[in-house]
Order: C-alpha cells, then structure tokens, then sequence
C-alpha cells in the first residue's frame, strides 16, 4: 500500500518498507479561490476580533501596569493635536514592521505579553489594527477609539 502526501513544493511517496523525497513541485489541478473583502467586511470582523473600551477603562488598565498606549494616526494628525501622555506613535502603515519581533524594524515597546490599548482618529483605524495585531499573536488589545474620546474624558495629553 502506498500514501502521498502532499506538502508545500514537494511530494512524498511512502511506502510500508521505506519513505523517499520525489523532488517534483505540485501544482493545484483546481483554481485558487479568492474572495475580495469589502472595507464593511473587514471592519465587522475587526470590530468582533477586538473589543472596544472606553477612555476611563484604558485609563484603568494602565494603571494597572504593563501596557502599551498605542497612537497609529499619521504623523501629520499628531504633529497638530498632540497624543495621549505616555503613548507611542506608529503609524498604521509601519504597525506590521514595528510589532514583529522578528523584524529588523522592531519597536521594544511592543511585547505580547502587554495589553495594548490602540487609538486613532475616530476608532476605525483603530480596530483594524488592532486585527492585525491579533493575527500577529497578540492576545490583550482593545480599542479605545480616537484620540478626541481620549482627550473628551480627561485624558492627559502630549504635545
């Protein structure tokens, strides 16, 4: 009786007397699906991922200790209301590179054993990263919505 398995570019044939590599690359007889995802989608999925708290309750879990304060507006948003005290600004655009700990571009602040706490503009920027910062292995992130929330409820700001 013989088996194969298929496994990224190669094929292996066993057999019940020996296992051999056959070097040949696999090609799919059928057409790779791909399902375009509308920004609606995207966000409703975020939006389940990552759970959305209030200022006060990131303000909470802050003092709380190890936390990261996440600013992922543009430069140019911060540059003119300022940022929540103590927050560390990324922009959306370099998150993938700054949180990999495997990356060259590794920012020290991001460890996945902090709860990372991540605002924006108005929140939906927000969620979707903090998606993306799931899918990286991040367990504790929460949205805590835009900046102006922040800044609405008390909360110290940096300019």
């Amino acid at each position: 009786m013989q088996f194969w398995i298929a496994s990224s570019l190669t094929l292996l044939a066993m057999t019940k007397e020996n296992v051999y590599h056959q070097k040949t690359t696999i090609y799919s007889m059928t057409p790779e699906v791909t399902m375009a995802l509308s920004v609606k989608q995207m966000m409703e999925a975020a939006n389940a991922a990552v759970p959305k708290i209030t200022a006060s309750e990131a303000r909470e879990k802050i003092a709380k200790g190890n936390t990261l304060l996440l600013d992922i507006r543009d430069g140019t948003e911060v540059q003119a209301s300022g940022k929540a005290a103590g927050a560390v600004h990324v922009s959306r655009g370099l998150l993938e590179f700054r949180a990999d700990p495997e990356a060259p571009t590794h920012d020290k602040n991001f460890s996945k054993d902090k709860t990372i706490l991540i605002y924006c503009a108005s929140g939906g920027r927000a969620s979707l990263a903090g998606k993306l910062l799931k899918d990286m292995g991040y367990n504790e992130v929460y949205n805590i919505g835009g900046f102006k929330d922040w800044a609405d409820s008390g909360g110290a700001i940096e300019k």
